[in-house]
């Protein structure tokens, strides 16, 4: 069949014709949507309000032992939160989800509570006072929970979960801070053990080279010069004390040790002296008589002394004297010997020491280079455990960064899901498109002829006459049932009307609530 141009008139007709196949799944659309609309249960939500605040305290004074991020904490802190033993504790007290616990597991309880809470983030523009760059923070988050439970309920979930945020953050904190001082409490008695140790071992090093550290070679290398003086000094001395003992010695060897010997050798030399006279002069003269007289007196007095100091020790004043000296200086050469044996020991230890000094300064070193680097790291970590108790009672006393309840949850007024009015105004926009389809369906797949014209040029003969169409009985009751089904069609739709009203109202009024309370 071909086309053919459509006048309005037409499209009048076809709207008349088709009016049943447009407005039937148009009202059944709309009654069905008001049908979910009214069968939905409500779902109630509660939103609670948290704020990240910094701490008070500015960190240039007190710098806090939690390094970790506000958001990477709230994601550890949700997860705590949202543990299964955590999530059932808060069903088993508030009775939640009756229905659902007797037809599922703990488990699908558990998850559909978790899918029930929400956590989401607020964030703002903010200045990096590190870097001066603009920066995104998050600056405060909300805590929601919905559910289907009556409004108190969902309220005191909602507010049991911003206490347990803000109570775990609280204990996270002061157990980062905590966690933080006993690590380096132990860190720093690690290492002080570990420097006594090594303090241990420098004494104990010391005392095995006490004269062979670095810091006495000076005092060795002095000692040695001194010793070496010393020795050249009383290698003078011993020199001189050996001449003075082979004088004495000679002077010695020509005295005799008894005074008999030198009365005799006196004698000789007198009787030497009487023959000289004797020879010169008579016996009459003074000085033979005189030598004569000593020679008498000299030979009783050898004769007197062979009686009376034969085996005794040596008489003689100048021999003893003489012997004294000697004894007295060969003495004094084995005093200078022994001094410069022991300086000559003294030596050779200080000569030992000194070239032994080298390697154990090595060792010694070693042994101070270790010191130092651990008491530098035992100074360090005493300044951060300082630090770190301080920080810990920053968070003890709260006065870190912290979590404040800003706006607490509320008691909800109406069900946040579902949105019957939206639901009613899809469903009308969804009756009318599913009517206008039905109909345009129904019309584009009939090929009935509904005007003489069409059928003319279609066939190409004359229409001669056309029949009226002729009511029956049948026609007549398919008119009533009609009629009946337009009084439903308008009851439901007056139904669909009033919800759609009813909700719309509603809306507006918890509009214009919030409104004036913003105002205000």
């Amino acid at each position: 069949m071909e086309e053919h141009e459509m006048s309005p008139n037409d499209y009048l007709a076809v709207l008349k014709r088709r009016k049943w196949s447009l407005v039937l799944p148009a009202v059944m659309v709309m009654l069905i949507s008001a049908a979910v609309a009214l069968i939905l249960p409500p779902v109630y939500k509660s939103v609670s309000t948290i704020l990240i605040e910094e701490q008070e305290i500015p960190a240039n004074f007190v710098t806090s032992t939690v390094t970790s991020y506000a958001e990477q904490r709230l994601q550890t802190i949700h997860q705590r939160i949202m543990s299964s033993s955590c999530l059932l504790e808060i069903i088993t007290r508030l009775d939640l989800y009756k229905d659902l616990r007797q037809q599922a597991t703990t488990e699908e309880v558990i998850d559909k509570m978790r899918e029930d809470i929400s956590l989401d983030y607020i964030s703002a523009e903010v200045v990096d006072r590190k870097t001066g760059r603009p920066a995104t923070a998050t600056i405060a988050f909300t805590l929601s929970y919905e559910s289907k439970e009556n409004p108190a309920t969902v309220q005191k979930v909602a507010n049991i979960l911003a206490s347990l945020f803000l109570e775990e953050n609280l204990q996270v904190r002061e157990r980062q801070a905590m966690e933080a001082t006993s690590f380096l409490g132990d860190e720093q008695k690690k290492v002080k053990k570990s420097l006594d140790e090594i303090e241990q071992k420098i004494a104990q090093f010391k005392q095995e080279h006490i004269n062979e550290l670095p810091e006495v070679l000076q005092v060795n290398l002095q000692s040695r010069h001194n010793v070496q003086t010393s020795r050249e000094r009383l290698s003078e001395q011993l020199r001189s004390l050996k001449e003075r003992e082979g004088a004495l010695m000679s002077d010695l060897a020509n005295l005799s040790p008894k005074m008999e010997m030198e009365d005799l050798k006196r004698l000789e030399s007198l009787k030497l002296e009487l023959n000289r006279l004797e020879t010169r002069f008579t016996d009459q003269y003074p000085d033979v008589i005189k030598t004569k007289e000593e020679i008498g007196k000299l030979t009783s007095k050898i004769a007197s002394n062979d009686k009376n100091n034969s085996g005794k020790l040596p008489d003689n004043p100048a021999y003893i004297s003489l012997s004294s000296q000697l004894a007295s200086v060969q003495a004094e050469i084995k005093s200078v010997k022994r001094q410069d044996d022991d300086l000559q020991k003294n030596e050779d230890n200080l000569n030992k020491w000194i070239d032994a000094t080298p390697g154990v300064e090595e060792t010694y070193n070693a042994l101070l280079s270790e010191r130092r680097n651990k008491q530098a790291k035992f100074d360090d970590l005493s300044q951060k455990l300082m630090e770190a108790n301080v920080a810990y009672g920053l968070e003890k006393d709260q006065k870190g960064e912290r979590f404040t309840l800003i706006d607490p949850a509320r008691l909800p007024e109406k069900p946040d899901k579902p949105n019957r009015l939206a639901i009613l105004l899809i469903g009308i926009v969804l009756g009318m498109g599913a009517g206008v389809a039905w109909a345009a369906l129904r019309e584009f797949s009939d090929q009935s002829v509904r005007k003489p014209e069409i059928l003319a040029s279609e066939t190409s003969f004359p229409v001669l006459a056309s029949i009226p169409r002729i009511s029956c009985a049948e026609d007549m009751q398919q008119h009533k049932n009609r009629r009946r089904w337009v009084v439903l069609l308008v009851l439901g739709i007056l139904v669909v009307a009033v919800l759609a009203f009813h909700f719309l109202v509603m809306d507006l009024n918890v509009f214009w609530a919030k409104l004036m309370r913003r105002m205000m």
